[in-house]
């Protein structure tokens, strides 16, 4: 336990690596050393959005089919404890990219579409860090990270700077957001893709262009309505969140959306085949509003969003039959994961509630997207890489934020004390080669913080609302300590705080301590 309150100091050179961090920190210069750089594998991280533990055939899933999902668990290694660093997108993906838990930097929420770029250019980013050992690096699909340096002076007529090429990318093909917020265009490099001169986008966030018709007002235009919200601009029959005029050309249809990223996924790895690249490929499908593309429009009886997960599982088994047909299988790592918990109404009226039946899109765990259960944060986690990681399954404790110091240590490359602060070398995990993984994790709700080390899990007390109605989601908030044995109840329905006080102090001083040293990597 961490009792002894040395000073400063002391505390972070000793106490914490010692005793709280434990043998997960390992030196990345030495881990580097026993990987042979001559041979770097191909990198495709496969990010899902909204695709909650329960929701795929592999982690217990029966209503929907998902064959190229199951093919990747059943070709790789299987995570039953990998947790995303935030119960919402945003952080979740700032976290990953940076090795920074997002707690740790305002401004990190959930960012409207117009939102400046929050990480920081001088960053030495995931893709920065892999660029420098000589990859070729592109993402492609949501970004929601932010682009320019202020929503005031952004023109997306012009140069649309400093994004994800200024943080280490070569290639960028996305949507600004989400799918549910204005601008409904995707950027290319620094230019919204196909957009006419003579017809401008503008956008605001404050109130709508004059004479455009809105979701609020113009209901019967809609071809999905909204249940909650997303009642803004209508684009493609669609209420969204904010306002947006203009780039008739430009403005993507919902369905065709999941075919232009994999066009554009495969053609980057066409392109990049000859030299080691990395690709961050941010899928959508699953995430509101759910408008699959009319050959999966029926493939399941859960409506939209049981056919969207259909269509990510397509877009995953593209991308694995594009390296199969290169040749580049058998060195391509292959990392697919998700950026929260699921999330049945979102804000339109999709009959995913009405049409959910047995499935359980959190499985056996509490909460869901926003909550600090356990369904906000942990995540589908799949590794695979043939003959290099023995295919099977492990309990392994991991978290998103250790990619990038993993990933430094698999390509021979050395973080300085200033980058990725909260990454933890977790390489040997994710080869399958350690069993345990980290000591424990951190996991941010949206109105509250946990903290999971062995089968301890503690919730922070907290005055937000236990519920969120319009989602229908537990938050984890509670006035009360919360902790639970996730071995013996991974529901989280026994609160076990008053029978293990020792516990909840122990834990609640690691996560203190954590937060005030600064980062967790030393």
């Amino acid at each position: 336990m961490l009792k002894d309150r040395m000073n400063r100091r002391c505390f972070l050179k000793s106490a914490f690596a010692a005793t709280v961090l434990g043998p997960a920190v390992l030196s990345i210069q030495r881990q580097a050393m026993a990987v042979n750089v001559s041979n770097r594998p191909n990198i495709v991280l496969i990010y899902a959005d909204d695709v909650g533990y329960g929701d795929l055939n592999c982690y217990g899933a029966d209503g929907v089919p998902t064959p190229n999902v199951n093919r990747l668990a059943r070709e790789g290694l299987r995570f039953t404890n990998a947790y995303a660093s935030a119960a919402t997108c945003t952080p979740s993906r700032y976290s990953l990219l940076t090795g920074q838990y997002a707690w740790r930097k305002k401004g990190t929420g959930v960012l409207p579409g117009n939102a400046a770029l929050i990480i920081d250019t001088n960053c030495r980013t995931l893709p920065a860090m892999l660029k420098q050992a000589g990859y070729t690096t592109g993402v492609v699909g949501k970004w929601h990270l932010g682009l320019g340096n202020d929503p005031a002076l952004l023109d997306w007529n012009a140069d649309i700077k400093p994004g994800p090429l200024e943080i280490g990318f070569d290639y960028a093909y996305l949507m600004p957001a989400t799918g549910d917020r204005v601008p409904c265009v995707f950027v290319e490099n620094h230019r919204v893709a196909n957009l006419d001169p003579n017809d401008p986008i503008a956008v605001s966030y404050q109130k709508p262009f004059p004479d455009q018709p809105i979701g609020q007002s113009h209901r019967d235009q809609l071809k999905m309505d909204w249940s909650h919200g997303h009642n803004q601009s209508i684009v493609n029959g669609i209420g969204r969140i904010g306002y947006m005029s203009g780039g008739s050309a430009a403005v993507w249809k919902d369905e065709d959306m999941a075919d232009r990223f994999v066009e554009k996924a495969v053609g980057f790895i066409e392109d990049k085949k000859d030299k080691p690249f990395f690709l961050y490929f941010a899928t959508h499908d699953i995430h509101v509003p759910r408008v699959p593309h009319p050959r999966f429009v029926g493939k399941t009886n859960m409506g939209p969003r049981g056919d969207a997960i259909v269509q990510f599982d397509w877009c995953v088994g593209q991308i694995l039959d594009t390296l199969d047909r290169l040749g580049l299988t058998d060195n391509t790592l292959v990392v697919l994961t998700s950026d929260n918990g699921p999330v049945v109404d979102d804000g339109y009226k999709d009959e995913a509630v009405e049409r959910l039946g047995s499935h359980k899109p959190g499985g056996p765990l509490r909460g869901g997207k926003y909550s600090a259960f356990d369904a906000g944060t942990r995540e589908p986690f799949i590794v695979r890489w043939p003959k290099q990681i023995q295919p099977g399954v492990s309990e392994a404790l991991v978290s998103q934020v250790d990619f990038i110091a993993s990933v430094a240590a698999l390509t021979g490359q050395t973080l300085k004390t200033e980058d990725a602060p909260d990454s933890l070398n977790q390489l040997d995990a994710l080869l399958g080669k350690d069993s345990v993984g980290r000591s424990h994790v951190i996991q941010q709700g949206s109105g509250t913080m946990a903290v999971v080390k062995g089968k301890w899990k503690y919730i922070v007390p907290s005055n937000g609302p236990k519920k969120y109605v319009q989602t229908n989601t537990e938050t984890g908030c509670d006035t009360e300590p919360q902790l639970y044995d996730l071995r013996q109840d991974p529901g989280e329905k026994n609160n076990l705080a008053k029978v293990y006080p020792d516990i909840v102090k122990e834990l609640g001083t690691l996560l203190q301590d954590i937060k005030q040293a600064g980062r967790t990597r030393l």
